[in-house]
Protein backbone atom coordinates (compact mmCIF):
# COMPACT_ATOMS: atom_id res chain seq x y z
CA UNK A 1 0.00 0.00 0.00
CA UNK A 2 1.25 3.43 -1.17
CA UNK A 3 1.84 5.79 1.60
CA UNK A 4 -0.95 8.60 0.87
CA UNK A 5 0.80 11.84 1.95
CA UNK A 6 4.04 10.72 -0.07
CA UNK A 7 2.34 9.94 -3.62
CA UNK A 8 -0.01 13.84 -3.06
CA UNK A 9 3.40 15.44 -2.88
CA UNK A 10 4.69 13.64 -5.59
CA UNK A 11 1.57 14.07 -8.14
CA UNK A 12 1.60 17.78 -7.11
CA UNK A 13 5.70 17.68 -8.21
CA UNK A 14 6.27 15.75 -11.10
CA UNK A 15 2.43 14.05 -12.12
CA UNK A 16 0.69 10.99 -11.63
CA UNK A 17 2.51 9.15 -14.53
CA UNK A 18 6.45 9.86 -13.10
CA UNK A 19 4.87 9.78 -9.31
CA UNK A 20 3.65 6.28 -10.20
CA UNK A 21 6.84 5.02 -11.68
CA UNK A 22 8.99 5.87 -9.04
CA UNK A 23 7.04 4.16 -6.52
CA UNK A 24 7.49 0.90 -9.10
CA UNK A 25 10.80 1.40 -8.94
CA UNK A 26 12.38 2.83 -5.13
CA UNK A 27 11.74 0.81 -1.87
CA UNK A 28 9.00 1.90 0.92
CA UNK A 29 10.17 2.68 4.30
CA UNK A 30 8.48 0.46 6.00
CA UNK A 31 7.83 3.77 8.66
CA UNK A 32 5.75 5.04 6.11
CA UNK A 33 3.05 2.35 5.86
CA UNK A 34 1.59 4.59 9.40
CA UNK A 35 0.35 7.78 7.52
CA UNK A 36 -2.19 10.23 8.50
CA UNK A 37 -3.48 11.53 5.41
CA UNK A 38 -3.92 15.26 4.81
CA UNK A 39 -0.85 15.67 8.06
CA UNK A 40 2.79 15.12 6.43
CA UNK A 41 5.35 14.02 8.52
CA UNK A 42 9.00 14.91 8.25
CA UNK A 43 9.88 11.20 7.27
CA UNK A 44 7.51 11.49 4.15
CA UNK A 45 8.44 14.72 3.27
CA UNK A 46 11.91 13.18 3.62
CA UNK A 47 11.04 10.63 1.19
CA UNK A 48 9.30 12.53 -1.72
CA UNK A 49 12.27 14.50 -1.72
CA UNK A 50 14.31 11.93 -1.77
CA UNK A 51 12.63 10.27 -4.77
CA UNK A 52 12.02 13.43 -6.90
CA UNK A 53 15.83 13.94 -6.20
CA UNK A 54 16.69 10.13 -7.60
CA UNK A 55 14.78 11.23 -10.78
CA UNK A 56 16.31 14.00 -11.51
CA UNK A 57 19.92 12.15 -10.87
CA UNK A 58 18.31 9.73 -13.87
CA UNK A 59 17.92 12.21 -16.03
CA UNK A 60 20.98 13.48 -15.77
CA UNK A 61 22.95 9.76 -16.16
CA UNK A 62 21.53 7.41 -19.13
CA UNK A 63 23.76 5.02 -17.65
CA UNK A 64 22.04 5.34 -14.57
CA UNK A 65 18.77 5.17 -16.01
CA UNK A 66 19.75 2.05 -18.43
CA UNK A 67 20.59 0.00 -15.31
CA UNK A 68 17.02 1.27 -13.55
CA UNK A 69 15.07 0.34 -16.46
CA UNK A 70 16.86 -3.13 -16.63
CA UNK A 71 16.37 -4.11 -12.79
CA UNK A 72 12.81 -3.51 -13.25
CA UNK A 73 12.04 -5.29 -16.29
CA UNK A 74 13.78 -7.66 -14.37
CA UNK A 75 11.10 -8.08 -11.70
CA UNK A 76 13.50 -6.07 -9.54
CA UNK A 77 14.12 -2.50 -8.37
CA UNK A 78 16.28 -0.08 -7.17
CA UNK A 79 17.03 0.26 -3.15
CA UNK A 80 18.26 3.92 -2.85
CA UNK A 81 20.96 3.66 -0.38
CA UNK A 82 22.00 7.20 -0.69
CA UNK A 83 22.21 10.29 -2.36
CA UNK A 84 25.62 12.96 -2.42
CA UNK A 85 26.52 16.19 -2.92
CA UNK A 86 29.27 18.84 -3.24
CA UNK A 87 29.28 22.41 -1.62
CA UNK A 88 31.86 25.27 -1.23
CA UNK A 89 32.84 25.79 2.45
CA UNK A 90 33.58 29.62 0.89
CA UNK A 91 32.72 32.91 2.68
CA UNK A 92 32.77 34.74 -0.68
CA UNK A 93 29.70 32.44 -2.07
CA UNK A 94 27.23 35.07 -2.73
CA UNK A 95 24.05 34.69 -0.94
CA UNK A 96 23.81 30.89 -0.52
CA UNK A 97 25.42 29.75 2.91
CA UNK A 98 28.87 28.55 2.49
CA UNK A 99 29.36 24.78 2.46
CA UNK A 100 26.85 21.56 4.28
CA UNK A 101 25.31 24.75 6.03
CA UNK A 102 22.86 24.90 3.00
CA UNK A 103 21.72 22.12 3.40
CA UNK A 104 21.86 21.03 7.03
CA UNK A 105 18.89 23.95 7.19
CA UNK A 106 16.87 21.91 5.26
CA UNK A 107 17.93 18.00 6.24
CA UNK A 108 17.79 18.66 9.61
CA UNK A 109 13.88 20.06 9.70
CA UNK A 110 13.45 16.96 8.06
CA UNK A 111 14.55 14.42 10.54
CA UNK A 112 18.01 14.12 9.46
CA UNK A 113 21.00 13.35 11.95
CA UNK A 114 24.97 13.38 11.45
CA UNK A 115 26.06 9.94 11.14
CA UNK A 116 30.00 10.64 10.67
CA UNK A 117 32.60 12.65 9.40
CA UNK A 118 34.78 11.54 6.92
CA UNK A 119 38.33 13.66 6.19
CA UNK A 120 38.99 14.01 2.43
CA UNK A 121 42.59 14.79 2.41
CA UNK A 122 43.82 13.85 -0.97
CA UNK A 123 40.90 16.39 -2.50
CA UNK A 124 41.06 19.09 0.13
CA UNK A 125 37.35 18.11 1.31
CA UNK A 126 35.41 16.74 4.04
CA UNK A 127 32.53 14.60 3.81
CA UNK A 128 29.68 14.54 6.41
CA UNK A 129 26.96 11.86 6.33
CA UNK A 130 23.06 12.17 7.38
CA UNK A 131 20.71 9.48 8.02
CA UNK A 132 17.36 9.78 8.86
CA UNK A 133 16.73 9.39 12.63
CA UNK A 134 13.41 7.89 12.22
CA UNK A 135 14.27 5.38 9.85
CA UNK A 136 17.56 5.64 9.06
CA UNK A 137 18.53 2.06 7.27
CA UNK A 138 15.41 2.40 4.65
CA UNK A 139 14.98 6.09 4.19
CA UNK A 140 18.17 7.29 1.60
CA UNK A 141 21.04 8.96 3.82
CA UNK A 142 23.02 11.67 2.04
CA UNK A 143 26.95 12.31 2.11
CA UNK A 144 27.69 16.14 1.90
CA UNK A 145 31.06 17.17 1.21
CA UNK A 146 32.69 20.63 1.56
CA UNK A 147 35.38 21.78 -0.94
CA UNK A 148 38.09 23.63 1.28
CA UNK A 149 39.57 26.94 -1.34
CA UNK A 150 42.39 27.82 1.04
CA UNK A 151 43.84 24.63 0.68
CA UNK A 152 45.19 25.52 -3.22
CA UNK A 153 46.59 28.46 -4.39
CA UNK A 154 45.62 31.65 -4.21
CA UNK A 155 44.75 32.07 -7.98
CA UNK A 156 42.20 28.88 -7.56
CA UNK A 157 40.62 30.84 -4.31
CA UNK A 158 40.44 33.88 -6.74
CA UNK A 159 38.73 31.95 -9.28
CA UNK A 160 36.28 30.11 -6.75
CA UNK A 161 34.67 33.47 -5.65
CA UNK A 162 34.40 34.82 -9.51
CA UNK A 163 32.38 31.50 -9.88
CA UNK A 164 30.52 30.80 -6.70
CA UNK A 165 30.07 34.38 -5.58
CA UNK A 166 26.99 34.57 -8.05
CA UNK A 167 25.21 32.28 -6.00
CA UNK A 168 21.99 32.95 -5.28
CA UNK A 169 19.50 31.47 -2.24
CA UNK A 170 16.61 28.90 -3.67
CA UNK A 171 15.55 28.98 -0.01
CA UNK A 172 12.62 31.87 0.06
CA UNK A 173 11.40 33.21 3.61
CA UNK A 174 8.33 31.57 3.46
CA UNK A 175 10.11 28.26 2.90
CA UNK A 176 12.48 28.98 5.61
CA UNK A 177 9.59 29.46 8.25
CA UNK A 178 7.89 25.99 6.84
CA UNK A 179 11.19 24.41 7.43
CA UNK A 180 11.07 25.97 10.74
CA UNK A 181 7.79 24.45 12.03
CA UNK A 182 8.55 21.25 10.87
CA UNK A 183 11.92 21.21 13.38
CA UNK A 184 9.07 22.59 15.86
CA UNK A 185 5.88 20.23 14.82
CA UNK A 186 7.40 17.15 13.13
CA UNK A 187 4.61 17.10 10.76
CA UNK A 188 3.23 20.22 8.22
CA UNK A 189 -0.45 20.37 6.49
CA UNK A 190 -0.52 18.64 3.35
CA UNK A 191 -0.81 22.03 1.42
CA UNK A 192 2.05 23.17 2.98
CA UNK A 193 4.04 20.43 2.53
CA UNK A 194 3.53 20.65 -1.04
CA UNK A 195 4.48 24.45 -1.11
CA UNK A 196 8.01 23.54 0.05
CA UNK A 197 8.97 20.58 -1.86
CA UNK A 198 9.52 22.20 -5.09
CA UNK A 199 11.64 24.73 -3.53
CA UNK A 200 13.73 22.21 -1.02
CA UNK A 201 14.11 19.94 -3.97
CA UNK A 202 15.15 22.94 -6.34
CA UNK A 203 18.27 23.75 -3.48
CA UNK A 204 19.87 20.85 -4.88
CA UNK A 205 20.70 22.63 -7.99
CA UNK A 206 23.26 25.01 -9.16
CA UNK A 207 22.93 28.17 -8.18
CA UNK A 208 25.43 30.54 -9.68
CA UNK A 209 25.39 31.81 -13.01
CA UNK A 210 27.06 30.28 -16.44
CA UNK A 211 31.15 30.57 -15.18
CA UNK A 212 33.58 31.51 -17.68
CA UNK A 213 35.32 28.61 -19.63
CA UNK A 214 38.71 30.09 -18.58
CA UNK A 215 38.01 29.89 -15.24
CA UNK A 216 36.82 26.73 -15.18
CA UNK A 217 39.71 25.61 -16.51
CA UNK A 218 41.89 27.62 -13.88
CA UNK A 219 39.82 24.70 -11.65
CA UNK A 220 40.12 21.83 -13.67
CA UNK A 221 44.01 22.57 -13.13
CA UNK A 222 43.97 22.18 -9.38
CA UNK A 223 40.57 20.25 -8.05
CA UNK A 224 38.40 18.19 -10.75
CA UNK A 225 35.78 18.11 -8.04
CA UNK A 226 35.33 22.06 -7.32
CA UNK A 227 35.46 22.14 -11.72
CA UNK A 228 32.71 19.89 -11.07
CA UNK A 229 30.80 21.75 -8.75
CA UNK A 230 31.33 25.21 -11.08
CA UNK A 231 29.31 23.41 -13.97
CA UNK A 232 27.01 21.22 -11.76
CA UNK A 233 26.66 23.11 -8.92
CA UNK A 234 24.87 21.17 -5.58
CA UNK A 235 23.42 18.76 -7.96
CA UNK A 236 23.55 14.67 -6.73
CA UNK A 237 27.04 13.77 -7.57
CA UNK A 238 25.51 10.69 -7.81
CA UNK A 239 22.64 7.85 -6.24
CA UNK A 240 23.24 4.80 -5.04
CA UNK A 241 21.65 1.40 -5.19
CA UNK A 242 22.26 -0.88 -1.78
CA UNK A 243 22.72 -4.60 -3.62
CA UNK A 244 23.13 -7.79 -2.04
CA UNK A 245 26.44 -8.86 -3.84
CA UNK A 246 28.23 -5.55 -5.63
CA UNK A 247 31.41 -8.02 -6.53
CA UNK A 248 28.95 -10.00 -9.10
CA UNK A 249 27.31 -6.94 -10.02
CA UNK A 250 30.24 -5.38 -10.89
CA UNK A 251 31.58 -8.49 -13.05
CA UNK A 252 27.89 -8.28 -15.02
CA UNK A 253 27.83 -4.69 -15.35
CA UNK A 254 31.18 -5.58 -16.70
CA UNK A 255 30.80 -7.68 -19.08
CA UNK A 256 27.84 -6.41 -20.17
CA UNK A 257 30.43 -3.55 -21.78
CA UNK A 258 29.53 -0.91 -18.90
CA UNK A 259 31.48 1.98 -17.90
CA UNK A 260 32.08 0.48 -14.42
CA UNK A 261 35.11 1.28 -12.55
CA UNK A 262 37.91 -0.97 -12.44
CA UNK A 263 37.90 -2.06 -8.92
CA UNK A 264 35.59 -2.32 -6.31
CA UNK A 265 36.27 -0.18 -3.06
CA UNK A 266 36.57 -1.78 0.26
CA UNK A 267 36.24 -0.18 3.70
CA UNK A 268 38.83 -0.81 6.10
CA UNK A 269 36.13 -2.18 8.53
CA UNK A 270 35.52 -5.14 6.26
CA UNK A 271 31.76 -4.33 5.56
CA UNK A 272 31.19 -1.68 3.08
CA UNK A 273 31.66 -1.70 -0.64
CA UNK A 274 31.40 0.25 -3.50
CA UNK A 275 31.74 0.49 -7.12
CA UNK A 276 30.26 3.12 -9.80
CA UNK A 277 30.05 3.38 -13.52
CA UNK A 278 32.22 6.37 -14.93
CA UNK A 279 30.65 9.98 -14.83
CA UNK A 280 28.33 10.27 -17.80
CA UNK A 281 29.25 13.14 -20.13
CA UNK A 282 27.20 15.83 -20.39
CA UNK A 283 27.37 19.67 -22.27
CA UNK A 284 27.89 22.36 -20.32
CA UNK A 285 27.77 26.80 -21.27
CA UNK A 286 30.43 28.47 -20.57
CA UNK A 287 31.13 32.34 -21.70
CA UNK A 288 33.85 32.91 -23.72
CA UNK A 289 36.94 35.38 -24.24
CA UNK A 290 34.45 38.02 -25.55
CA UNK A 291 31.25 36.74 -23.59
CA UNK A 292 29.69 35.14 -26.12
CA UNK A 293 27.92 31.38 -24.98
CA UNK A 294 30.44 28.15 -25.71
CA UNK A 295 29.42 24.43 -25.28
CA UNK A 296 31.91 21.53 -24.34
CA UNK A 297 31.28 17.96 -22.84
CA UNK A 298 32.63 18.16 -19.05
CA UNK A 299 31.69 15.15 -16.31
CA UNK A 300 28.05 14.77 -15.11
CA UNK A 301 26.28 13.01 -12.69
CA UNK A 302 26.93 8.76 -12.10
CA UNK A 303 25.12 5.99 -10.45
CA UNK A 304 26.95 3.93 -7.73
CA UNK A 305 26.56 0.63 -6.46
CA UNK A 306 27.12 -0.43 -2.65
CA UNK A 307 26.82 -3.55 -0.40
CA UNK A 308 27.07 -3.19 3.10
CA UNK A 309 26.92 -6.41 6.00
CA UNK A 310 25.77 -5.99 9.33
CA UNK A 311 27.50 -5.86 12.53
CA UNK A 312 26.72 -6.29 15.60
CA UNK A 313 25.25 -3.90 18.53
CA UNK A 314 26.35 -4.52 21.89
CA UNK A 315 24.28 -1.50 22.68
CA UNK A 316 21.07 -3.05 21.75
CA UNK A 317 22.43 -6.73 21.29
CA UNK A 318 20.57 -7.55 17.70
CA UNK A 319 22.41 -7.04 14.45
CA UNK A 320 22.29 -4.14 12.42
CA UNK A 321 23.40 -2.81 8.79
CA UNK A 322 26.53 -0.95 8.98
CA UNK A 323 25.22 2.50 7.53
CA UNK A 324 28.70 3.79 7.71
CA UNK A 325 31.04 5.18 5.06
CA UNK A 326 34.76 5.07 4.72
CA UNK A 327 36.95 8.23 3.17
CA UNK A 328 39.37 6.26 1.53
CA UNK A 329 36.15 4.35 -0.16
CA UNK A 330 34.66 7.81 -1.23
CA UNK A 331 38.11 9.71 -2.46
CA UNK A 332 38.19 6.09 -4.88
CA UNK A 333 34.35 6.88 -6.15
CA UNK A 334 34.83 10.35 -6.37
CA UNK A 335 37.34 10.24 -8.95
CA UNK A 336 34.40 8.78 -10.84
CA UNK A 337 33.91 12.28 -12.32
CA UNK A 338 37.36 13.30 -12.63
CA UNK A 339 38.00 9.95 -15.15
CA UNK A 340 34.76 10.31 -16.98
CA UNK A 341 34.67 9.85 -20.83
Amino acid sequence: MRNANVESLLVSLIGKTRTDALFATLNTPSILADFEPGRVTRAELAQAMNMALFEGLLERSQNGRTYTEEAIAAGGGVYFDHGALRTVRWDQNGALPPGEAAFTRILRPLGFKLNGRYPLDRLGMTGRAYAHEDCPDEISQFFVSELHPERFSETFQQTVSRVVGTSKDPLTPAAVAQLWELERDGTLPLETAQALLPVIVGAFACQHDVPSEADYELLLAESAEMAWIATEGNAFNHATDRVEDVFALSDAEKAKGRPMKPEVERSRSGRVFQTAYRADTVRREFRGKNGEIVTREVPGSFYEFITRYREYDTVKHCWKTDLRFDAGNAQGIFKMTANAK
